[in-house]
């Protein structure tokens, strides 16, 4: 495990985020909520709120995203990736790792990822949500785990899209696609590019990140709703912008219901206060074992 840490360290060291997921700070600025939600005491516009210089950072993450999330690229990620060959581990080694992603950029906690990921999950829990749903809460940014084999910010984190056809302009820093190859590629630069109407999420390529790798993982042992949670709980140019509609099938708008019941939980429980993990672990662990074998290949 140690190589796979310093593959983690060498990557971020060459990338321009402060923090792994410092893309998130701009979010609500991108994608702003019309709703006034109030979680914990605060309304969303009070949620993700940054000093400007940070900005450029993040429009840096965007520019290498944006220029390289290709068609090709992505189809040849999921061959990659989708051979699960690079790690056999527990979750909760995968955990442990995460658990040393402090988002020191992010002006809504200062606590690591596993305190995230718990605040997620139980407030899912206080609700009474189903306990898959809890799971998914808790394990929804595990794909981060792409950092130890070495991949880089731009194809870990930031929002999602698809691939192989038009870029919307519902998406940050869109005018960023003018370094994409795609851009002016008409076999993908028209609406529908490859695909076609309504042809449904399932036949849609996405932007390479920790979503599309850890709803691989999870398809053998989780339901639909989880699993479309986990693909496309980044994928803010729909679950914000309705902008890829043309795409969606009827299915995938049943289960969207999911992903934007999950969205809140996401962004919205930071709470200065942690969850009491040693409390909550014995729950977490029968949780894990109720759904998940004892070691997952990563």
């Amino acid at each position: 495990m140690s190589q796979l840490l310093n593959n983690f360290i060498d990557q971020v060291q060459n990338n321009p985020l402060h923090s792994l997921e410092q893309w998130e700070e701009d979010l609500l600025n991108c994608y702003p909520d019309a709703d006034t939600i109030v979680k914990k005491g605060k309304t969303t516009v009070e949620y993700r709120n940054y000093e400007t210089p940070k900005r450029d950072t993040v429009k840096e993450f965007y520019r290498l995203n944006h220029m390289n999330q290709t068609y090709d690229f992505v189809l040849q990620k999921e061959e990659e990736f989708s051979k699960f060959d690079k790690a056999e581990m527990p979750v909760w080694e995968a955990v442990k790792f995460l658990n040393q992603l402090v988002d020191d950029s992010d002006p809504d906690t200062d606590l690591d990822q596993l305190q995230h990921l718990l605040q997620t999950s139980e407030a899912i829990r206080a609700d009474g949500h189903p306990d898959w749903m809890i799971l998914t809460g808790f394990l929804h940014d595990m794909g981060k785990v792409l950092c130890l084999f070495g991949e880089p910010q731009w194809g870990t984190v930031g929002d999602t899209y698809p691939v192989g056809c038009a870029f919307s302009d519902k998406i940050v820093f869109f005018e960023l696609f003018k370094e994409n190859p795609d851009y002016n590629n008409p076999k993908y630069n028209t609406k529908y590019g490859v695909y076609q109407p309504h042809c449904g999420f399932r036949n849609v390529h996405m932007s390479w990140g920790h979503d599309e790798y850890f709803y691989r993982i999870m398809k053998p042992y989780l339901p639909e709703p989880a699993l479309y949670i986990f693909r496309y709980h980044s994928f803010y140019p729909q679950h914000r912008e309705n902008a890829y509609e043309h795409l969606m099938d009827e299915h995938d708008k049943e289960m969207f219901k999911w992903v934007k019941l999950f969205n809140p939980y996401d962004l919205y429980s930071k709470n200065p206060n942690p969850p009491k993990w040693q409390e909550l672990r014995p729950y977490y662990e029968d949780l894990v074992a109720k759904y998940l074998p004892s070691t997952l290949k990563f």
